[in-house]
């Protein structure tokens, strides 16, 4: 399949953090992915795009060292993630799963000073550093006066922004954010979204995100992966690689794409039953 000029779906290691040679992960009996090559590139935004069950929070849990491989290595900085001790791996990288489970009765505050321990010896009560942390954390994510409330008191995007508040504050430089906007309203999602920006410019941070929003995806991200039934089918800078033509190869969707007004990348416009061109 050609997807246009100047697509590249080989992933390439040059300055990359995190990347997996030969993946190959599953649950039970099932393969979800086999024998994939990923290579992220370091300092920027990078989204994970596809239709539901092609196994994009599975490769995020595979890069992340929570589900181990069948088959294959993940690298974290050239090194193989599943050798190295956890502590090592959670003051590089920060997870932000799907659908998170906190304790019941827990505060926010509570919550949020355990993106810490990675920085913590067991015997070590938290220190002024951590408690400056958790304070910028709160403060970007618009948290602060939620912090003695419980988790079970707030309402889905309330939750949603106080669990990234517990990622930020673990202050590594490798975000892996899955599904960072779910249950966020759209204002939310694009403070969110601005603020990852603002994480990856101003901090060189390295942001893995798997989106669904199509279009949030194609403006504030660096670059592009897409997923199809457990494989990569194009890679590149979004106005590459998102086309018509790949939105019906890979998601199914008629839709057009034009230049985005504001920001200057693609921008796509779903074409419905009753605007889809008639096929002969």
């Amino acid at each position: 399949m050609n997807h246009g000029p100047g697509i590249d779906v080989r992933p390439h290691a040059t300055g990359c953090r995190l990347r997996a040679e030969g993946l190959s992960v599953g649950y039970d009996e099932r393969t979800v992915i086999a024998d994939l090559d990923i290579a992220i590139p370091g300092a920027q935004i990078t989204s994970i795009i596809g239709p539901n069950g092609c196994g994009k929070s599975t490769l995020l849990r595979a890069l992340s060292r929570l589900l181990p491989p069948r088959a294959g290595t993940v690298y974290l900085d050239d090194e193989d993630i599943n050798r190295m001790r956890p502590k090592t791996v959670a003051r590089t990288l920060g997870l932000l799963p799907q659908n998170p489970i906190a304790p019941e009765g827990l505060t926010v505050a509570d919550l949020v000073i355990r993106g810490r321990h990675p920085h913590q010896r067991w015997y070590q009560q938290a220190t002024a550093a951590d408690e400056a942390a958790v304070a910028r954390a709160l403060e970007q994510t618009e948290t602060a006066d939620l912090a003695d409330r419980t988790i079970d008191a707030l309402s889905g995007g309330q939750r949603q922004r106080v669990w990234i508040a517990l990622t930020l504050a673990q202050e590594t430089d490798l975000l892996l954010l899955d599904e960072p906007t779910t249950y966020l309203d759209l204002a939310h999602s694009v403070e969110i979204l601005d603020l990852v920006q603002t994480l990856r410019t101003e901090h060189g941070k390295t942001v893995v995100m798997v989106l669904h929003d199509l279009n949030l995806a194609a403006r504030y991200s660096d670059s592009l992966f897409v997923m199809r039934e457990g494989q990569i089918m194009a890679h590149g800078r979004p106005g590459d690689v998102i086309t018509s033509e790949l939105l019906e190869d890979a998601f199914g969707l008629q839709a057009h794409v034009m230049e985005d007004p504001i920001a200057g990348g693609p921008m796509i416009i779903p074409l419905g039953a009753r605007h889809a061109p008639v096929r002969s």
